[in-house]
């Protein structure tokens, strides 16, 4: 390799080894290279700005926005009101509703992130009162959230759909199949956990109960339809729908739920803000050591290097899923899309994969990478609310991550869970 690709890649890796955060690490790494290679600095300027200027990506803060408006205008608790009376009488009712809740909010948020802090934070002190392990209710709420990019709309379905140039609408109905597949899973476990540990069932929903609940979640539950709708109908793209679903959850938020006021507003705002900026900055920064890494060509190199020595499709897949699992545990699942992007796609490429299928098996892994020990955002979201140690819910998500990776291996393995969707709609 040349001094420009040790650099890259070495400098990269030895940066992350010192403790340097990722975007940090990124920009050190591209700076160094431009100085040795003699090359233009403005053009890593130029690039940063570039990486961020996608209309697509405009969904991003929006839909982040979305989710905090919806919580601070109190329809999350509503939408959680509704699941609640629809399960749980079942065994593991609680763990139910926690499932369920987190269906609903991520056709709205699409944030795994925000689905974990809008549940968790009710349901995690409700399940712990019901006689659940602290532990376990907030293993299942940060497992809960991984539904965020699976369940459309997706932020990482948007990434990945500006960095390979496919249909975001397609890759977003590629998520619905390994979504409910692990909604489902999530289910069974809690059902056993339940069962195991002698949890008491709770009382079955009066029907007035159950008619009470969703009259008044009507408009918490009309979300998933006017954004969704409007999407797959044709009425406005994803990035518009992302705007249509902050307008109308500050209108509901506003007029007719009366729980948020305008001064609430630049609150909500900020902490959107807070986290967007840092996407944002993972983003910019990930495209100006993409751009270097695509003139090195270290993408395609990487690329014949494996196909040489992997012969079958399987085996690729298999080793990508592998790659990805390990990887996404210890970066950040942005700058890995961003990063790797490249390589994955000239690898699916030569291998025949279906562009939508990879897609949804890429954010399958990511998704997986924000519940997974030692850095999945969504952990440290479910610690902050339960007051727990990473090693505390570390050790009660395994059986939830073993269960992603099985709905992992069957998207990427049976291509009909991502694509009866797509193909169903797009015919």
């Amino acid at each position: 390799m040349s001094d420009t690709a040790w650099l890259l890649s070495a400098g990269f890796g030895l940066l992350l080894i010192l403790g340097v955060p990722f975007a940090i690490a990124l920009l050190l790494t591209a700076a160094t290279v431009l100085l040795v290679a003699d090359i233009e600095p403005v053009l890593l300027a130029q690039t940063l700005i570039a990486g961020t200027q996608s209309f697509s990506l405009l969904a991003i803060p929006f839909f982040m926005l979305a989710g905090e408006i919806m919580s601070a205008g109190g329809l999350s608790q509503r939408l959680i009101k509704v699941a609640d009376v629809l399960v749980r009488h079942l065994p593991g009712g609680m763990g139910h509703v926690t499932v369920v809740s987190a269906c609903i909010f991520a056709a709205i948020s699409g944030s795994a992130p925000a689905t974990t802090a809008a549940i968790g934070t009710i349901m995690i002190p409700a399940m712990v009162a019901r006689g659940y392990d602290k532990a376990f209710a907030t293993a299942l709420a940060v497992s809960a959230g991984v539904l965020g990019p699976l369940i459309p709309p997706s932020i990482a379905g948007v990434i990945w759909g500006v960095i390979a140039e496919q249909s975001i609408a397609r890759l977003f109905m590629a998520g619905v199949g390994p979504g409910l597949l692990l909604a489902g899973g999530l289910m069974v476990i809690t059902w056993m956990h339940a069962k195991r540990h002698g949890i008491a069932r709770e009382p079955r929903a009066a029907l007035r109960e159950i008619r009470i609940a969703f009259a008044d979640g009507i408009w918490a539950l009309a979300a998933p339809v006017v954004v969704l709708g409007g999407i797959y109908g044709g009425a406005f793209t994803p990035t518009e729908a992302a705007i249509v679903s902050c307008v109308y959850s500050a209108l509901v938020g506003i007029f007719i739920e009366k729980r948020l006021r305008f001064a609430d507003l630049p609150g909500v705002i900020l902490r959107a803000m807070r986290i967007t900026a840092m996407v944002m900055f993972i983003i910019a920064a990930s495209a100006g050591f993409g751009w270097l890494v695509a003139q090195e060509q270290l993408a395609l190199k990487l690329a014949t290097w494996v196909s040489e020595g992997i012969s079958e499709r399987w085996m690729m897949l298999l080793a990508v899923n592998l790659f990805l699992f390990v990887i996404c545990s210890v970066m950040d699942e942005i700058a890995i899309m961003v990063i790797l992007g490249p390589l994955l796609i000239v690898l699916a490429t030569k291998f025949g994969v279906d562009p939508i299928h990879f897609g949804a098996i890429i954010v399958t892994n990511v998704a997986i990478g924000m519940a997974a020990p030692p850095i999945g955002y969504c952990l440290f979201v479910g610690m902050a609310i339960s007051g727990l140690s990473l090693t505390a819910v570390s050790r009660a998500i395994w059986p939830m991550v073993l269960l992603m990776l099985g709905v992992l291996m069957l998207t990427t393995y049976v291509p009909a869970f991502a694509l009866w969707l797509p193909g169903l709609v797009y015919r």
